[in-house]
């Protein structure tokens, strides 16, 4: 029995699909691991029997044999990235994903080669469905790994199936993360993921979600686990701890264009936060790039 980190996947096609309605996209099995990512909505996907509703950033998990079906309105195609790959395969020297199979119902479903699946009850628990829509840059490199699958020529095998290995563990820690679902705090969180250079106050928070501040603020540390202000705090550690690495600006200039009134507030928050000075900060990040 196996847990996730120590499975090795095999990238072995990526392609784009336009899902339209066709015969070959109803009820089927496919011999290896399968993901599709659909860039919009609305339609719904069948797996296992069950309806799942696809919208933006839908991202659909499909195991070896396991029955699914497309449902996609007529005139409203959908489109999305797909992967399929061997998932956990250690010495086999042709892996299933670069010549897959498909069984169309009402054929029986039973192939003579599958992909091979591993005792993993991290991989099991892992859900057929799941949004991305709160996590941009799990969206993106999953758009990047199936791009650069298509284009790189050299050491392809290498470099996807490191970044797939990447992202998979990356999906199992958001899958196993707080996740916001009220739409006004996911709007506000994507919103400070992409301008991380603004430095709002909370009170501009609850404007931009349309609430009252005590509504707000209990809202929020519903929907993220923390009070908008621990939260706040947090983007700016993060910013700081950035601009020390990326940047030759003095701690000074750094506290200062954080917002803060002296350096000394800022760098007993910073060690606080980090456990070490923004100068050991520094050095100690540059240290280790050499």
């Amino acid at each position: 029995m196996k847990k996730l980190n120590e499975l090795k996947p095999f990238l072995g096609d990526s392609m784009r699909y336009l899902y339209d309605g066709s015969w070959n996209e109803k009820l089927r099995v496919c011999s290896v691991y399968a993901f599709h990512l659909f860039e919009d909505g609305p339609g719904e996907m069948e797996v296992n029997g069950k309806l799942y509703p696809i919208e933006r950033k839908t991202l659909i998990f499909l195991r070896p044999g396991e029955p699914h079906a497309f449902h996609v309105k007529a005139g409203q195609p959908l489109s999305s990235y797909n992967l399929y790959c061997d998932m956990w395969l250690t010495d086999t020297a042709s892996p299933v994903s670069l010549n897959r199979h498909f069984i169309h119902a009402p054929e029986p479903f039973k192939f003579e080669t599958a992909s091979a699946e591993e005792s993993c009850p991290e991989l099991d628990a892992l859900p057929s469905r799941f949004s991305l829509q709160p996590f941009p840059w799990l969206y993106d490199s999953f758009v990047t790994l199936a791009k650069l699958f298509e284009e790189t020529r050299h050491y392809r095998a290498e470099l996807a199936n490191s970044l797939l290995y990447a992202w998979m563990l990356s999906w199992y820690n958001a899958v196993h993360t707080r996740q916001p679902s009220d739409y006004r705090i996911v709007k506000l969180l994507a919103h400070l993921d992409a301008h991380p250079e603004e430095r709002s106050s909370v009170d501009a928070w609850s404007a931009m979600c349309g609430l009252k501040r005590s509504y707000f603020h209990a809202l929020f540390q519903r929907e993220t686990g923390y009070s908008p202000s621990a939260y706040r705090h947090r983007l700016l550690m993060k910013r700081a701890a950035h601009l020390l690495i990326e940047t030759s600006l003095s701690v000074t200039d750094i506290a200062d264009k954080l917002g803060y009134a002296s350096i000394h507030p800022f760098t007993r928050q910073f060690s606080s936060f980090h456990g070490a000075s923004p100068r050991a900060y520094r050095f100690q990040s540059r240290g280790a790039d050499r």
